[in-house]
C-alpha cells in the first residue's frame, strides 16, 4: 500500500476527521492483533464482537488512525457505515493506483474454483497482488485492493455472492479490465431461489467490466455460456469448443494433463476438477500478454496457497490426510471423492465429510447424494459429521454401506476419536466440510498429531 494522508481519507470516505490531517496511514486492518506502526484500524461491530472495544490494542501496537462509527479516544475518523466508508476509500485508492500507473485489475467469480484459480493467477502473473484465502465479500475485497502498491501490475480479485446485487457491489468498488465466471453450481443456491438467478447474480460481473475490457467465460458450463457478448469483448475456455481450448484432458497420480495451444500442461495440484481453473488462468495469462508457452510452464508449477485447499500431508506413520476442509458444494464434494481415489491409489479410502451450508430446501437431496456417490465410487470408509449432514450417512447404508463402512457421528471430537483408533499406514482420509462447520480443525488435528 502507498501511504495516505489522515486528510486524503477522511475526504474519501466522507468522514469527520479527529485526528492531525497529516497523519500518515501505510496499511489498513481489520483486526488489532494485525496492527503494525502506520496501520488503519476499521473497527467493525458485529453480532459477538465490538472492534471500538480494541481500538486502544491497535494503537498500542503501533496503529496511527482508526475508522470508526462512534467517538472514540485517539485520531479517528467517524463515519456512519464502517463497512460502507472501507469500500469507499478502497475505490478511490485504487483510481488513484490506475491514474498513476499500469494495472490491470482481474475478478474471478463462480460457485466453485474462485480460491483456487485466484492462487494459481498469484503465482502466474508478474508483479501481482491477490488475496490471502478467500477474501471476497463487501469487507475482504477492499482490504486486498488497499494492499496494492505503485508496483503492482495485476490485481487479483475474487468476488463472492450469498445474495442478489452482492457482485454489483464490488465491482462498483472495483471496476475490471478481466472478469473471469468458471461455473454456476448449488453453492449459494439457497440465497437465490433457483440456479438461474444465481446464473444472473454471477453475470453482473461482466456488467463490471470497463469499456475495451474482456470477460473470459467457461465455455463447458451451459448457464455460463449464455453470458458471451455481455462483457465489451469476450474469450471463451474449455475442453470443447473454445477460444482457448484444452485438449487430451486425463489425470495421472491424481492431477490434470492436457495440452493447450500446442504446450503441455501438468499440473501440479490434486484434483481433475483444477483443470477448469488452470484453463481459465492460462485465458487469463495470454490476454495479459503471456505466451502460450510460459503461461502453460507458470500453470503447471503453481502449488496450493490457501489452506485447507486439497492439500496433501503424509505422517510420519504413513497416514496421508488430504485436507479440502475449507468449504464445500455438492460438485466440489464430488471431485474432492475422485481426488481421494486417485491419490489413494489402490489404498484404503476414508472421506470424513461435513454439511454443506446455505443449500436451503435443496440441502437433504444433495446430502443424500453424497452418500450414494460415496458407495458407488467404492470409498472404503464415510464418515458424516453433524446432524446437517446425516442424510448423507442415511442414504450410504441404503446404498449397501453394510457395517463400519459408514457411521454418522454428532461432533468434531467423535469423529476424531472414531479415526484415530481406525486408521492406517497406507490409508488416504479426505477431511471436507463448509468452512461453518470447522472440519478443518478436525484436519489440522489429524495432521498435526503424528510428528
Amino acid at each position: 500500500m502507498r501511504s495516505l494522508t489522515a486528510q486524503w481519507i477522511a475526504n474519501a470516505v466522507g468522514g469527520v476527521l479527529v485526528a492531525d490531517v497529516d497523519t500518515l496511514v501505510t496499511s489498513v486492518v481489520k483486526d488489532s492483533r494485525d496492527a503494525t506502526p502506520g496501520a488503519l484500524y476499521v473497527a467493525f461491530v458485529g453480532e459477538q464482537v465490538d472492534g471500538h472495544d480494541y481500538v486502544g490494542q491497535a494503537f498500542a501496537a503501533g496503529g496511527t488512525l482508526a475508522l470508526v462509527s462512534r467517538t472514540i479516544d485517539g485520531p479517528h475518523i467517524l463515519v456512519d457505515d464502517v463497512t460502507a466508508a472501507l469500500g469507499a476509500l478502497a475505490r478511490d485508492y485504487l483510481a488513484a493506483l490506475r491514474h498513476e500507473g499500469e494495472l490491470v485489475v482481474i475478478g474471478i467469480t463462480g460457485s466453485n474454483g474462485k480460491t483456487s484459480t485466484k492462487d494459481i493467477l498469484a503465482q502466474v502473473l508478474p508483479h501481482a497482488v491477490a488475496p490471502v484465502g478467500s477474501y471476497n465479500n463487501e469487507i475482504g475485497l477492499p482490504l486486498t485492493v488497499l494492499t496494492a502498491g505503485p508496483d503492482t501490475r495485476h490485481l487479483v480479485l475474487e468476488m463472492g455472492a450469498s445474495a442478489p446485487g452482492d457482485i454489483a457491489y464490488l465491482t462498483a468498488i472495483a471496476p475490471l479490465d478481466i472478469a473471469v465466471v468458471l461455473m454456476i453450481g448449488s453453492a449459494h443456491a439457497g440465497g437465490y431461489g433457483s440456479m438461474a438467478a444465481l446464473a444472473e447474480e454471477k453475470a453482473t460481473i461482466l456488467d463490471g467490466v470497463v469499456p475495451g475490457g474482456t470477460g473470459i467465460l467457461n465455455a463447458d458450463d451451459p448457464l455460463v455460456a449464455t453470458m458471451v457478448g455481455r462483457a465489451p469483448r469476450t474469450v471463451t475456455f474449455g475442453f470443447g469448443e473454445a477460444t482457448v481450448a484444452g485438449v487430451g484432458r486425463r489425470t495421472e497420480a491424481g492431477r490434470a494433463r492436457f495440452s493447450v495451444l500446442g504446450q503441455e500442461v501438468a499440473l501440479s495440484l490434486i484434483g481433475d476438477h483444477h483443470a477448469t481453473n488452470a484453463l481459465a488462468a492460462i485465458a487469463v495469462g495470454l490476454e495479459c500478454g503471456m505466451s502460450a508457452e510460459a503461461a502453460a510452464a507458470a500453470v503447471s508449477s503453481a502449488l496450493p496457497a490457501s489452506p485447507h485447499r486439497m492439500a496433501l500431508r503424509e505422517r510420519a506413520d504413513g497416514v496421508r490426510i488430504l485436507d479440502d476442509a475449507y468449504n464445500a458444494s455438492p460438485e466440489s464434494m464430488r471431485a474432492a471423492f475422485r481426488a481421494l481415489k486417485a491419490v489413494a491409489a489402490g489404498g484404503r479410502t476414508w472421506a470424513v465429510i461435513g454439511e454443506m451450508l446455505e443449500m436451503g430446501d435443496d440441502s437433504i437431496a444433495a446430502h443424500d447424494f453424497l452418500g450414494e456417490d460415496a458407495v458407488r465410487l467404492g470409498i472404503d470408509h464415510l464418515v458424516v459429521v453433524g446432524v446437517g449432514a446425516r442424510p448423507a450417512f442415511v442414504s450410504a447404508v441404503r446404498e449397501g454401506s453394510w457395517g463400519d463402512e459408514a457411521a454418522f457421528v454428532a461432533t468434531i471430537d467423535q469423529a476424531h476419536e472414531l479415526i484415530a483408533g481406525r486408521v492406517a499406514p497406507g490409508d488416504t482420509v479426505l477431511v471436507k466440510g463448509s468452512h461453518g462447520t470447522e472440519l478443518w480443525r478436525l484436519a489440522d488435528q489429524l495432521i498435526e498429531e503424528v510428528s
